[in-house]
């Protein structure tokens, strides 16, 4: 049975550029017929291209495979916005005119996502949003934090406790990670690929390894990819654990945030014990991942059984305690309506009713074989976002306890190395790759040129899409609860910083 793939591959001889106002009216007649903006990106055109910028648009419709729509545009070009129809595409509109210089006529809030190349020293310059008003204040945290954390500046404009609007600016950090993955042989970026976002480094692996099969067209082995799903798993259990950690500490509920810290070193531990790494980092490489053998297969049905049992008790006492109920239920709600405006993914989504999950609407091989549940929550607020972490971490466990007891056979996840694969990529070729990570699609976009080498690398972390929707969520709460508001998104700085 074939099952709709995370990944498609795209021969760029049939994807016909077209003008950038043209690219724009389909991108709004598809956002109209309810698909879904994934990615839209701009790159300058290769020497041996016309001059100008090269514009990709991917779109997800529903239950259907992946659509490219592609465009060339002279510098500085104008075109008409997405965003004051279609708020979903401000942050994909702001980064291309950042990086390409190419203009959205009329978009509501054009401001810098990372202040990139040479005007990475003019971040004062940042045009934050003003409130006025009497009484009207404003309250500014960051860049640098008083915990160990990355720098983000936060700046509030409030009346009395209440936030009337947050503004978020990042990029202190921006690494240009997209042009360093072309410094080096295609087959030899998963170490870097892995130090893209360390708590998703499986996410953005598996999402690497499979576009790179794909344009190389081998197909993984149900077995790597098997073992690339129990990596998967493990590492969005380990993740959501810590962020019930951070809600439990910021409400000063220590007994839980203690037990939750044990839960997550025996699952961080059950990995390194795979791979060598807690983090999941050479669980995987292009062509290969670690061989589950029965004896690990064991032991990992066996931490997680137990692992159940304890987290299943903490998270009753959670859910039951009167004081996580005041603190959690009402603050920082999203409706369903605002989290699909605004484009929000992943568990964020899922938590205001966004029915959103690649491994349930583009599941693969694993997926599509051994299908997990899609989980949501209707509230949209801290308690749901919370209530949705702990039924995923249950889901998961159940699903690989489930998993490796039916394929745990030890046999192997590769049988060769991949450097003694023919890695001949497919030339004048552009190949989509998602993972659902713990914060949602995890997307890596690659492109060849006319001899098969890699011409332009995107990478794409779920939290550029959803640090507006905390922005919207802190409306109208206390600024008090801005810490669990920011801890139930659970957001990264680093992936929004690529």
């Amino acid at each position: 049975m074939a099952y709709e793939q995370p990944l498609k591959l795209f021969a760029l001889d049939a994807l016909k550029p077209l003008p950038l106002a043209d690219l724009a009216a389909q991108c709004a007649a598809r956002l109209a017929a309810s698909e879904r903006l994934v990615t839209l990106f701009g790159r300058p055109a290769a020497p041996h291209e016309t001059p100008g910028t090269r514009v990709t648009a991917i779109f997800q419709p529903p239950d259907a495979a992946l659509v490219a729509v592609r465009s060339h545009a002279a510098a500085q070009t104008h075109y008409p916005a997405l965003t004051a129809d279609f708020p979903a595409a401000q942050i994909f509109e702001r980064e291309l005119w950042e990086q390409t210089g190419l203009v959205p006529e009329g978009h509501p809030w054009l401001k810098p996502v990372r202040f990139e190349g040479p005007r990475q020293q003019r971040m004062d310059e940042y045009p934050f949003f003003k409130v006025r008003g009497q009484e009207v204040h404003e309250v500014g945290v960051g860049p640098v934090h008083a915990g160990v954390i990355e720098p983000g500046h936060f700046r509030f404009m409030c009346h009395g406790e209440k936030v009337h609007h947050l503004e978020i600016q990042l990029g202190y950090q921006h690494r240009g990670i997209e042009s360093l993955l072309l410094q080096r042989p295609a087959t030899a970026l998963t170490p870097l690929i892995e130090s893209i976002a360390g708590d998703s480094a499986v996410a953005n692996a598996w999402a690497y390894c499979a576009a790179l099969e794909a344009l190389s067209g081998q197909v993984a082995d149900l077995r790597v990819q098997i073992s690339r799903a129990v990596a998967l798993e493990m590492e969005r259990i380990a993740i959501h654990v810590a962020t019930l950690i951070g809600l439990a500490t910021d409400i000063a509920y220590l007994q839980p945030a203690a037990s939750y810290g044990r839960l997550r070193t025996a699952i961080i531990n059950a990995s390194q014990r795979v791979c060598g790494n807690r983090f999941g980092r050479g669980w995987m490489r292009p062509g290969s991942a670690r061989a589950l053998t029965p004896a690990l297969c064991s032991d990992l049905v066996r931490t997680l059984a137990e692992f159940l049992a304890d987290f299943d008790e903490v998270s009753q006492l959670t859910r039951e305690a009167h004081s996580v109920k005041a603190r959690f239920k009402g603050t920082g709600a999203v409706s369903l309506q605002a989290a699909s405006d605004l484009g929000l993914t992943g568990v964020v989504a899922r938590a205001s009713g966004v029915m959103l999950d690649a491994r349930s609407q583009l599941p693969g091989a694993v997926y599509g074989q051994f299908p997990l549940p899609l989980l949501t929550e209707f509230t949209g607020d801290c308690w749901a976002r919370m209530q949705l972490r702990m039924r995923e971490v249950q889901s998961s466990v159940q699903w690989l306890i489930k998993l490796l007891q039916q394929t745990g056979d030890g046999a192997p996840a590769a049988a060769r190395a991949p450097e003694a694969r023919p890695w001949r990529l497919a030339p004048h070729a552009l190949c989509v790759s998602l993972a659902e990570g713990v914060r949602g699609p995890v997307v890596h976009v690659l492109e060849t040129d006319a001899q098969g080498a890699l011409l332009h690398y995107k990478v794409q972390d779920p939290s550029l899409a959803n640090w507006f929707g905390l922005a919207w969520a802190v409306r109208n709460n206390g600024i008090s609860d801005f810490p669990i508001c920011n801890k139930s998104f659970d957001l990264s700085y680093c992936g929004n910083d690529l």
